[in-house]
Formats: C-alpha cells, structure tokens, sequence
C-alpha cells in the first residue's frame, strides 16, 4: 500500500474510532457501498476533484442525509473529501469501514477471538468444498441468493458477526470469497494490532503446543500474534509458518523438496 494510500486509510479509521461503532453501523456502510457499487456515475460525481469538496458534501447529505446514522454519513462525508485514485478504491475504503464496524463491536462484546477462529474456518470450509465455492462465485445469479445459500450452510453454528461478515464476503470486493476472508482477518488483527500466522502441521496441536508456537512467533515478530492451525497430512511432520509474504519452511516435506532440487 502506497504511503498516500495508507494516509487515506488511517484518516477514515479515525472517524469511525472517535466513538464506539455498532454492527448496525457496519451494516448502514455495507448498503452504502452497494449503492456506490451501482452507480458509476454518483461514484465519479463524489470523488470528482474538479468538483468543490463543499459540494461533494452537499451531495452526500442530500442522497443519504436521514437515510443512515450520523456516524455513517460522517464517514462517507468525509471520504469524499479524499483524493481517490479509483472510484473502486473509494468503494472498498467504505466497505472497510463497515467490515471495522462489526469487528469492533464484536471486540467490545468479547467475541473478537471466537469471531476470527470462526471466520477462518469459513474461509477454509468454503475453499475445501469445490461446488459451494463455485455457488458462492456464480455472477450470473443475484447476490441475495448467494449469500441465503451460505447462511443455511452455516445455520445457527456460529455468531452473527460471523454469520454477518461471511455473507458480506460472498460479494468479494478481494476478487474471490477466500481472499476477502482473509482481508477481514488482517482487518481483525489490526484493531489488535496482531500479526497472523498460518500454521500447517501434519496432525492437531494441542494446547500446550499452540500456546507455546503462539508464544515463540510472537516474540519472534515483536508483537501478538494470532495463530491459524491448518492440519495438512501433506507436510509429513514438523511445522510451515506463513506470516504475509514470509514462509518459515519446517517441515519433512519441504525438507525432501529441497533435497530433490538440489539433486535435479
């Protein structure tokens, strides 16, 4: 992300961080987006640098003035007082705002860490089931459908804010359903201010086991982490970190590549 970008991101955080956003909230800048995302031309008019940013604003309260919280509006006000590369990257920036909204009342709630784990293992039920992810994926067929589809196959097993954010995920502003997960579980993280490790191990850790890799990443990278457990018999034994772009490599299966490599 480019500094101007960041910049851009941060002064928005701020806006929604000045009080304690509600999921309703969350939920008043996910419709907001999707009117933006359907309306190229009220997208270009609102971040139309030709335009005075006073009249920006005034359009903003006209269209949704009374119609979402202050706290919304504020947020898409304020917005629209932001240079924007792309009318994309402004939409996204208020589909995050609403993304940060319901994570950070399920933080007040005490449900940030229940929130994360069931997410993720959404984001890894969806990714291992090849027909519910093409379902999820299928463009020709109206989004509410798409998403009543994924709630029945979550039923009642998990929280609303999963429940919420997951059905959120199946419009894929990341480009597909697994990528925008994770992007919700970077979000998450970042209220924390937490790294995430993805762990693959060859059988399930025990609690012990988790804490102490939990422990030792953390120390390793300067600040918590949350741990990601994937078991994967596919890594014969030992443990592959991924933390961003880095891989930690430990495992008898990467260890056996290596060899092939350097003996081909």
């Amino acid at each position: 992300m480019s500094g101007n970008a960041e910049a851009r991101q941060n002064a928005l955080d701020r806006v929604l961080d000045a009080v304690a956003p509600t999921a309703e909230v969350g939920e008043e800048l996910f419709a907001v987006a999707d009117a933006l995302s359907g309306s190229p031309s009220l997208r270009r008019a609102l971040i139309d640098a030709g335009t005075a940013e006073s009249a920006r604003r005034d359009v903003v309260q006209a269209l949704f003035g009374g119609r979402v919280s202050g706290l919304a509006l504020s947020v898409l006000s304020d917005a629209t007082g932001l240079h924007w590369a792309t009318t994309g990257a402004f939409v996204a920036a208020i589909e995050r705002q609403g993304v940060r909204a319901i994570l950070s009342q399920a933080q007040r709630d005490g449900q940030l860490d229940s929130v994360e784990d069931q997410l993720f293992k959404v984001g890894r039920m969806v990714a291992a089931n090849g027909e519910l992810r093409a379902a999820l994926a299928e463009r020709r067929v109206d989004l509410a459908p798409r998403q009543q589809l994924l709630a029945e196959v979550l039923g009642e097993h998990v929280l609303p804010a999963t429940k919420t954010l997951a059905g959120r995920a199946v419009v894929a502003r990341r480009r597909t359903f697994d990528l925008t997960i994770e992007g919700y579980l970077k979000t998450a993280a970042e209220l924390r201010n937490r790294g995430i490790a993805t762990v693959e191990v060859a059988k399930a850790l025990t609690d012990e086991q988790a804490s102490r890799l939990q422990a030792a990443l953390s120390r390793q990278v300067g600040r918590d982490v949350t741990v990601n457990v994937v078991v994967n018999p596919a890594v014969l034994g030992g443990v592959r970190v991924s933390m961003g772009d880095e891989v930690i490599e430990g495992t008898v299966a990467g260890r056996l590549s290596d060899v092939r490599r350097k003996l081909s």
